[in-house]
């Protein structure tokens, strides 16, 4: 993990601003989530968070979690913003997603930015690095963080509190 600075920073808060916009897009009844993927400075991949197909029939926002099998391990009905980039990316780039960076943002019910917690969702940390992405990029509250993809996959499985 490290924190980016100068250029680096900049040239990642203009991907973290294409990622929230993107993330206005999401249909989630919880949370806006928005992701996009880079390579050489172009945007190969664009997703957010909403039920597959779009169908409400597939919504279960308001169901009692605790009612869902155990094996279920992602008990929302989205599909995740980072899993829709990567998918985007697969169709139209599928030879630029090696090394690519992917950028993620998140926005509260009035459509702020909010800053990102420790990383721990499994299924979209090994779907990246299954397909090669080489770096993560959040905005923490201490500043903008990239990860390598390897060790953002090892840190969620690590994770134990709350996203």
């Amino acid at each position: 993990m490290s924190y980016l600075s100068g250029a680096q920073a900049q040239e990642a808060e203009k991907y973290l601003e294409e990622a929230a916009r993107v993330a206005l897009r999401s249909t989630c009844e919880r949370d806006q989530c928005g992701c996009i993927i880079v390579a050489e400075g172009k945007i190969i991949g664009r997703g957010f968070n909403s039920p597959p197909g779009e169908k409400e029939s597939q919504r279960r926002c308001s169901c009692d979690k605790s009612l869902l099998h155990p094996k279920v391990t992602d008990k929302t009905c989205c599909v995740h913003a980072e899993q829709r980039a990567i998918l985007d990316a697969l169709r139209t780039f599928p030879d630029q997603l090696l090394g690519a960076t992917l950028y993620f943002a998140r926005l509260d019910k009035q459509g702020i930015v909010l800053k990102s917690g420790k990383p721990y969702c499994t299924i979209c940390s090994k779907m990246a690095l299954d397909v090669g992405i080489g770096l993560f990029v959040l905005a923490h509250e201490h500043g903008i963080t990239a990860y390598e993809t390897e060790e953002y996959n090892l840190l969620s499985f690590a994770y134990k509190g709350q996203p």
